[in-house]
């Protein structure tokens, strides 16, 4: 059975443009408190910084391929495709 992590209580400073988005969000999309929407928009941050880091790493891989590597992909490429079921 899974456990929910115990949130941490914590006191930032933030201008007001922003605390008025936070706001907006909140109204938006129904939640009960801007401490809700604000993790909601940190969350939805993380998992996009954390999809670059991922989109990144990959890029990084393929370009790091020399000729003889690249060749080899397109071989196993044009091998995988083979194995798909036709109907």
């Amino acid at each position: 059975m899974g456990t929910t992590a115990r949130k941490e209580r914590r006191t930032y400073s933030l201008n007001p443009e922003l605390v008025r988005y936070i706001e907006k969000v909140r109204e938006e999309r129904g939640i009960e408190s801007a401490s809700s929407a604000l993790e909601q928009i940190i969350c939805e941050s993380k998992r996009q910084r954390d999809r670059k880091h991922q989109d990144d790493l990959i890029s990084n891989y393929y370009t790091s391929l020399d000729e003889a590597d690249i060749e080899q992909e397109k071989q196993w490429g044009r091998f995988a495709e083979t194995q798909f079921l036709t109907e």
